[in-house]
């Protein structure tokens, strides 16, 4: 039997005994006009004005965006945003697009460019997160376990602060999205080590799809809530990569919804642990590196049984 798996930008198709069992991604469709869905949830959001009812001409505006780590369709998500703020008034100069690189490589113009298109690169002033660098942060406070909270100063000092990005189970966040555009996206070195370290991590509910009591997941929203976000627009995606859901508006509802949505389209139970599991990131740019090959693993590790493969 042959089965092809998500792997790098091309896929790859292994051979698997007849009597392995495949486990699928949902088929679920996509948005048959995104870019037209992403303006109405600008327009119509969750537990928050329109987008342009929180906008003044003489307002600055910091926008986050993924890097090129992963799938955010920031082609599509950044001209609705900037469309709108351009429509009240909000000159191109008063507009910083901020790439949320947490501790990952700066990202190179191509990257950019491939990520946002040509004219937003050349239009916008970009800047990439330096979470090394404290000069480009502004401190908040510590957190309960004495670690300093410091988070990307362009961002804090902008009058209309918007975040995005997408939604999925995440290896020890429970759900990407939300506040992560923030923390780990934004924030300093010591504030991402903190959070990312492994008294959290060894905490069992840091787990795939697990919110409630995650304490990684609590902390960066607790955190993304304190810098005041002014509104986030978060997406689902298919396994191709395409958009099904849109959840925008205040940070906390939206990103609700993007999981409860999230919860029926990804997760899936599995009917016994087996002795080989083979498993994937589901492709690029999931797999982009050595250090995210880690949550192939550990999905493989969800199915496997003690002492398998």
């Amino acid at each position: 039997m042959k089965v092809r798996l998500s792997y790098g930008r091309q896929g790859l198709e292994v051979e698997l005994p007849e009597q392995a069992q495949v486990l699928l991604p949902k088929r679920l469709p996509a948005l048959a006009q995104p870019e037209e869905a992403v303006r109405q949830a600008l327009r119509q959001p969750i537990g928050s004005p329109p987008l342009a009812e929180l906008v003044q001409p003489a307002h600055t505006a910091a926008i986050v965006f993924s890097d090129i780590t992963r799938p955010t369709p920031n082609h599509i998500l950044l001209p609705a945003i900037l469309g709108e703020l351009a429509a009240k008034g909000v000159p191109e100069e008063n507009v910083t697009l901020i790439n949320a690189t947490g501790m990952h490589r700066f990202n190179t113009r191509e990257d950019l460019i491939a990520m946002l298109g040509q004219e937003v690169v050349d239009r916008y002033r970009i800047v990439q997160h330096d979470a090394r660098d404290k000069g480009q942060q502004a401190f908040l406070s510590k957190n309960a376990r004495g670690a300093e909270i410091w988070v990307n100063g362009d961002y804090m000092r902008a009058n209309v602060r918007i975040l995005t990005g997408f939604v999925e189970p995440h290896i020890f966040a429970g759900y990407s999205g939300g506040g992560k555009s923030v923390l780990p996206g934004i924030a300093g070195a010591e504030t991402i080590m903190s959070n990312h370290g492994g008294p959290m991590l060894a905490d069992p509910k840091a787990t795939w799809g697990q919110a409630e009591g995650n304490p990684v997941f609590e902390e960066a929203r607790q955190v993304a809530l304190a810098t005041q976000p002014s509104f986030i627009v978060n997406v689902t995606l298919n396994e191709h990569k395409e958009v099904m859901g849109v959840f925008a508006g205040e940070m906390a509802q939206a990103h609700d919804a993007g999981i409860a949505f999230a919860e029926k389209a990804y997760l899936q139970s599995v009917p016994q642990r087996y002795d080989i599991v083979v498993a994937t990131n589901m492709g690029y740019p999931a797999d982009i590196n050595l250090y995210q090959s880690v949550k192939g693993m550990s999905v493989a590790a969800q199915a496997v049984k003690e002492g398998g493969t």
